[in-house]
């Protein structure tokens, strides 16, 4: 199984830190209130791996990718239909999970935008999502009114998404490494 290669216009950067990727997967911390996982842009699985040793969730993968989606399908075959080839903006979310679920992803720097209003246009489902986005966007969606960073991300998730920013994560940790440090943070669904 030869590694997949990283796509510069698909903005891929492959961690290769086991232990951040155990980090980001343990920030799911509402795993009582859904039992289905939709991982986006899984690449080479390091977030798979461990995200499928866990019996309480039924995990699914979206990859754009083609290279990586077989790669995938070879990693994992008992995945099946789980594992889709196609894009997460696009995907309609309700067919694939009619009830509640989670995200969560290392997500491509370039559409972390989208991939928040995406949450946010489904949140009546998606109870948790846990992501690592470009620190400065993290920073953002985590900021508190009256700061500089605050916008309308903020204003808009935060209506509806009790946020976390849980820890920075470092170049080094990449294959290639971005050219900046990355954040994750987690949304969970609030009561209003």
């Amino acid at each position: 199984m030869s590694l997949v290669k990283a796509k510069k216009h698909l903005g891929q950067h492959f961690l290769t830190d086991k232990n951040i990727a155990a980090k980001i997967v343990n920030g799911l911390i509402h795993t009582d209130q859904y039992h289905q996982i939709l991982e986006v842009g899984p690449g080479m699985g390091i977030l798979s791996d461990i995200l499928l040793e866990r019996t309480d969730l039924e995990t699914h993968l979206i990859d754009i990718d083609v290279e990586s989606y077989h790669f995938l399908q070879e990693k994992y075959p008992q995945l099946g239909s789980r594992l889709i080839n196609g894009d997460f903006l696009k995907l309609d979310l309700g067919t694939v999970f009619p009830g509640k679920f989670a995200i969560i992803g290392n997500f491509p720097y370039n559409i972390s935008s989208q991939i928040l209003f995406k949450v946010l246009e489904h949140r009546d489902n998606v109870v948790e999502m846990v992501g690592m986005f470009q620190k400065e966007v993290a920073e953002r969606c985590a900021s508190k009114s009256g700061t500089k960073e605050y916008g309308i991300l903020s204003v808009l998730i935060q209506a509806y998404y009790d946020i976390e920013y849980l820890f920075t994560v470092k170049p080094g940790t990449f294959n290639p490494p971005p050219k900046v440090n990355s954040g994750v943070i987690r949304l969970s669904r609030n009561k209003t």
